[in-house]
């Protein structure tokens, strides 16, 4: 009965977001909560609920001042070099930008984690994507696939996991992964080609100067998923254009600039070198205190919270001296912050339910026993295929700790080998990057103002086939 009623929260929140019949917040709340009931156990949910949010208050405050952070090196032009030489590469052509938006994912995802990953890869190419009028999915989509293929580094978190988990050492699972990883890497830039073409064909190929005169026609006006409502693009278009063009290209001066640092969707501050956040004496200094940062995330010298809390904190007494700056700036990122603090409380609601009922592990032992005894020699391929569900619905947590172990035993049990297992495992994650339960997805689709019903109906089908070609390669390479 639980499995079913597990199985059956899922599909009703994934349908409810899908058919924008509730808004994501109002379904990780209520429909769990709900559930709790059915299960019998409503007179626990305040258990759970705590229990949830305790497990995830550290990732909200960590997402929290990452943002805070982030945002503020957005807004002294730290990241605006990266922009120059996207914009260089891709010359104003859709192909070359869902393409640069993969391998910009890809490099950035280095640092292991996904949510500083989606911030600077939002950052850089949500002005470019809007601009252009290309659809936001398609870079929420590749931006997630490309780091869930590099989530898979020993200090992304899964490798580590499944090392932990079945006692192995974390190098012997990567380092022989690496060409099935690469093939998918490869995979996920061939179809970033492919969905660039498609998107050449919507929008043409225009050169940078193009793109600024049609964004100023009102007849161009274009409303994408997630990109604002048509009042706000006619709204724009009575300042002078949709994208407010005229303050892109430094005409307005600083007059509005209040205003332009309020409008972000407005704005292409990308590029915007007149914009008075500009702090181009303190470049240096911001590029190497993100660099200490990122390298003390990634050798974890403190836990990631406390370093990006520090991090905002030193960011914005050196950049904005004074205090009604530095409100200025908190100010200017509360509305993402918000949203996506926001979301992960809710989605604590969810992960606690589902976790304090014992519908999860319901649901792991289920699929577990439904394997067929024929398929004991193939258990390999079984945990791979088993990843692709078990990671989407679940934590890494959940699937690596709880469920992989006994999918270990039984591949023990025909002859199957332990680092087999624990390889296998770790292909899934291209589709769990887009997991309802991963905090890091709110802040992407957040971020590039994409409804997470949107986002999931565009990506789920690629992801999979990404996670299948990370399964054949394996296999095919002897692996898995």
């Amino acid at each position: 009965m639980l499995t079913i009623l597990g199985f059956a929260m899922i599909a009703t929140f994934l349908v409810l977001i899908m058919m924008k019949k509730m808004s994501p917040i109002a379904a990780l709340v209520l429909i769990p909560a709900l559930f709790c009931v059915f299960v019998g156990k409503g007179a626990h949910l305040g258990d759970y609920v705590i229990d949830g949010v305790s497990s995830l208050a550290p990732t909200a405050a960590m997402l929290m001042f990452a943002i805070v952070y982030f945002g503020v090196m957005i807004d002294v032009g730290l990241f605006d070099p990266i922009v120059r030489a996207i914009l260089k590469f891709c010359k104003a052509d859709p192909m070359r930008v869902v393409v640069g938006t993969a391998l910009l994912a890809a490099i950035v995802s280095l640092d292991g984690d996904g949510s500083t990953t989606f911030m600077i890869t939002v950052s850089a190419m949500y002005p470019l994507y809007k601009r252009l009028k290309m659809s936001l999915v398609v870079m929420t989509g590749v931006a997630a696939m490309a780091n869930g293929v590099m989530n898979t580094l020993p200090w992304g978190g899964p490798t580590a996991r499944a090392a932990t988990a079945l006692k192995v050492d974390a190098t012997d699972i990567f380092v022989p992964m690496i060409p099935a990883l690469a093939v998918g890497l490869l995979a996920v830039v061939a179809l970033a080609y492919v969905l660039g073409l498609r998107e050449r064909r919507r929008v043409g190929t225009l050169t940078l100067d193009q793109a600024l005169v049609r964004e100023r026609e009102p007849e161009s006006e274009t409303v994408l998923v997630g990109a604002g409502s048509a009042a706000g693009a006619k709204a724009g278009a009575g300042r002078g254009g949709p994208g407010g063009a005229d303050r892109s290209r430094g005409s307005a001066g600083s007059a509005g600039s209040g205003a332009a640092d309020e409008a972000s969707d407005d704005d292409f501050k990308g590029l915007d070198p007149n914009r008075p956040t500009l702090r181009p004496k303190l470049y240096w200094f911001n590029a190497l205190l993100t660099v200490a940062l990122l390298t003390a995330m990634i050798m974890e010298l403190l836990p990631i919270p406390v370093l990006f809390l520090l991090g905002a904190a030193l960011a914005l007494t050196v950049n904005f001296p004074h205090i009604p700056d530095q409100k200025a700036r908190i100010a200017a990122h509360a509305d993402n912050v918000l949203n996506v603090s926001g979301m992960v409380f809710a989605a604590a609601v969810f992960t606690g339910v589902l976790t304090g009922t014992g519908m999860v592990d319901s649901m792991a032992n289920w699929l577990v026993e439904t394997i067929p005894e024929g398929m004991g020699p193939h258990m390999g391929l079984v945990t791979g295929l088993l990843s692709l569900p078990l990671t989407y619905f679940m934590s890494n947590d959940g699937f690596y700790f709880g469920v992989l172990p006994v999918l270990a035993e039984a591949g023990h049990a025909h002859g199957v080998s332990t680092l087999e297992i624990a390889r296998a495992s770790i292909v899934g994650q291209p589709l769990h990057m887009s997991s309802p339960l991963v905090p890091a997805v709110y802040v992407l689709v957040g971020m590039a103002r994409v409804e997470f019903g949107d986002h999931t109906k565009f990506v789920v089908k690629w992801a999979v086939l990404t996670s299948l070609v990370i399964l054949a390669a394996g296999i095919l390479f002897g692996i898995i």
